[in-house]
Order: C-alpha cells, then structure tokens, then sequence
C-alpha cells in the first residue's frame, strides 16, 4: 500500500484518522503504533519474515539503549551488537542477492538461489534505529523509557517507507506530548495534495518517456532523445520523491508531527555540493553526523578531509543499491565535488549564470550513472549523449525525439517550473483560503482520476 493509491488515500486515512481523533490524548500513541504496523504489515504481507525483523529491530534498539544508559562498563558492548545487527541484517537483504548473482555468474557450477527479497523500508528504519542509539551512547538524548513510545518514534507510517529519516531528537517532545490543531491539520492536509500531484500528474507521466527510451533499446536512439530521456528521468525522481517527502510531512502535521524538510529546490544549485545539501537533506545529514564528523570532517586535513568524502560517497551509493553502477555513481560524485572543492565551487558560486548551466549539464549525467545499473548499457547510453566520443556526429542529426518532444513537451515545461521557487512563491502570495481550496480539490480529483485510471506507479525510493 502506497500514499499513492485509492487504498490508502479512501480506505486506510479515514479509518486510521477517524480513530486517531476520536481517542484521548493519551491513546493516541498506540492508536499510531497500531496503524502503522498494520501498514506495515500489508506491505510485507507476502514476506511475513520481514515483519518479524522489523519488531525484531525495534525492541532490540530498544533494549540496547537502555542497557547502554544503565551501564558504563559494557555500554560499547551494547552499542556493537545494535550496530552489528543493522549491518547484517541490512547487508542479508539488500546486498548478499547481488553477492550470489556475481559469485554464480563467475562460478556457474554453484547453484543456490539468490531470490531474496528486499524487506520495504529498511534502508530507513535502520537508519533511524543506528541513530538513536548512537545519540543515547554518546549522551546526547536519554533512553526512552516507555517501548509504546519509542516503537511509536520507529514505526511511524508516514515517515517508515521512504524517510525523511527523522532523529530521535527531533520528534522526542511530540513523542511525549503533540497539540493537534484545526489550522495544522488543514495545512497537513493540503501539503499532503500537493505532495500528491507532484507524484501523480508531473513524475509518473514525465518518467514514462524514460521508460519508452529504455524498452526501445540504446542502440537505437539519437543524442538528442538521450537527453530528453534522462533529463525526463532527473524530473521524475526529483518529482516522485519530493512529492513523497510533502506526502509525509503533511501526514505528520495531521498527526501533530513537525518532520523535517527532505528537499529545498536542488536543481537550483550552482554546485553539486549545494546540491546534496539540498537533496534528501536527512540523508547527507545523517551520514554527516554519523560518519564523516567520527571520522574527523575536515579537521585533519586537506589529505583526511578528502579519505572521508570518499567514504561518505562510497557509502551513499552502496546505500541507495546494490550494483557497481551505484558504487560508479558514488565513486563520480566524490570526484566532482572534491574538484569542487579544489577550485571550481568558488569560480561557479562568482558567476551564477555559469554554474546554472554547468549543473544543468552534469546533473543529467549523475542521473544517467544512477538509472542505469548494467555497466555495458550504462556505456551504450553515454555514448549517444555524447556521440564525438564513441558514435560519431551521425547521431546528432537524427529526428527522433520529434514525436517524444511533443508527447512530452508539456511535462518538461511543468517540470521546469516546478523545480523553481516560482510557483510556491505564488501559491503563497494568495490570501485568499477559498482559492487555495479550489486550486487542491482540482489536484485532488485529477490525482484520483489518474490513480483510477491505472496511474499510480510505486514511489521510486521504495527499491532502496
């Protein structure tokens, strides 16, 4: 079940909410508790074994915490053990599949299976269960005492799936202690619309050219529908996941839940180190607080800084999946920002005009390194986005992006425009609340009218 989708949207909110609402303020959290493991648990309900680890990792991060607070001799012993869990737990499922496929695929006599299925959301909730325990071990936030409570913090639905990764601290007082409010749950639901047409009406219809070019075959395509293609596909998971993050912090604010922000227009940026400031801002700052700060930022030095930028980018690219496209696009990443770094970031922050058109250029191939997980096809399509180093000028000239253009046109034009600060811009600009209402109830129904028509496509991120 996704926000996406008439289940959720006419099934699951107005029975969950009708509950919420209607029980005392000391009820509310195991009303949550149970809507979100009953969310959960229809997402896994093929796979029951992930259920099972899921509560598994939350009454051990639980125990662990506690344990670490009580106890100054074994406290690191604690930490380990939650840690170590985390890892392998994470590694089984999302890397040891590829593992195998490998491993078969140089020794073809070994024949075991490597079916395995990633449990949905673990990327998240692990990340979130590393955090508060690491925060309880370092004496930054005290154990929660209460398991309802912290089972709450873990399971919360509209952030369990696809982030953002919120910390401990930063929800522990709502935890406790939330005012629902008329204006709040208005602006909830409203944030959540919107949320729900990005996804809807701009990310699911601008990535089917994406998914166009790629059944029609590399090979077969000129530059120009190259570019049309992953410039279509940077608008899609841009727009699919910034819609899902609005989606999520507009259910937080129905549930009396401030999240935060996950996107802050990052195709904006003059630099691909603004950029990852501003794209799914939880993560970078997570891996920040967690693993480049440890291992010293850029206190040690030029020659240390950059060890740990490595790390981090290797890192966020074995996050987001296991493939060598994704520890490619993490390994690039890490190059371009240290030259960045270096000399170029204080050049292209000088000249606006210059860095706009540079990221213009070098986002689409980032994206390109992304979507394209077998390494030969990943070879294929960059030689057609850039002809004079593989395919020759022959493939500037051919005319068949027309017909894609003009199919699409509209969508790119709205993805532009959304991706500024333009439009927000506007909408708050308008005082008038009636306006406002009308302007959502006319996503709303177009939402649902594609949603009914069998456009309700599963949020990118749920693979990672």
């Amino acid at each position: 079940m996704v926000f996406s989708s008439l289940q959720f949207i006419f099934i699951f909110i107005p029975i969950f909410f009708a509950c919420y609402y209607a029980v005392p303020s000391g009820l509310k959290n195991s009303v949550l508790l149970i809507g979100s493991l009953c969310f959960y648990f229809i997402g896994a309900l093929h796979n029951p074994e992930h259920f099972a680890i899921f509560l598994i990792s939350i009454i051990l991060d639980y125990a662990a915490a506690l344990k670490i607070e009580r106890t100054e001799k074994h406290k690191k012993l604690f930490l380990v053990a939650s840690v170590a869990f985390h890892i392998i737990s994470l590694s089984v499922f999302k890397y040891s599949g590829f593992v195998i496929g490998e491993i078969r695929r140089f020794v073809p006599s070994l024949d075991f299976a490597a079916n395995i299925v990633l449990p949905i959301g673990i990327s998240f909730y692990t990340f979130q269960g590393l955090s508060y325990v690491i925060d309880v071990y370092r004496g930054k936030v005290k154990a929660e005492k209460s398991l309802l409570d912290f089972a709450v913090y873990i399971a919360m639905f509209e952030q369990l799936i696809a982030g953002p990764i919120v910390t401990y601290n930063q929800v522990e007082k709502e935890l406790h202690s939330r005012k629902i409010t008329t204006a709040a749950v208005l602006d909830g639901i409203g944030t959540f619309i919107f949320g729900l047409g990005l996804k809807v009406l701009l990310a699911n219809p601008i990535g089917k050219l994406w998914s166009q070019v790629c059944a029609i075959g590399f090979e077969s395509i000129s530059t120009p529908l190259a570019w049309l293609a992953i410039v279509a596909f940077s608008f899609q998971i841009y727009f699919d996941f910034f819609g899902y993050s609005l989606m999520a912090v507009g259910l937080g604010k129905m549930l009396g839940f401030k999240l935060p922000e996950n996107f802050d227009h990052p195709y904006l940026s003059l630099t691909m180190t603004e950029f990852w400031r501003r794209w799914h801002i939880t993560l970078g700052s997570w891996f920040r607080e967690y693993v480049y700060i440890p291992l010293g930022g850029n206190r040690k030095g030029k020659i240390t800084e950059f060890r740990n930028l490595l790390i981090v980018w290797l890192l966020t690219g074995i996050w987001h999946g296991a493939g060598y496209n994704f520890l490619l696009w993490g390994a690039v990443l890490f190059v371009i920002i240290g030259i960045e770094k270096l000399f170029l970031g204080k050049f292209l922050n000088k000249y606006p005009s210059v860095g706009h058109i540079y990221m213009a250029l070098i986002i689409p191939v980032t994206w390109t390194i992304f979507a394209v997980e077998d390494l030969g096809q990943l070879g294929i399509f960059l030689s057609r986005m850039f002809p004079f180093f593989g395919q020759g000028v022959w493939s500037v000239f051919r005319f068949d992006y027309l017909k894609y253009l003009k199919l699409y046109f509209p969508f790119l034009i709205a993805g532009v425009i959304f991706s500024t600060k333009l439009p927000y811009k506007l909408l708050k600009r308008i005082k008038n609340r009636t306006v406002i209402w009308v302007i959502l109830a006319v996503i709303f129904a177009a939402s649902v009218y594609c949603m009914y028509k069998g456009l309700d496509d599963p949020f990118l991120y749920f693979r990672f």
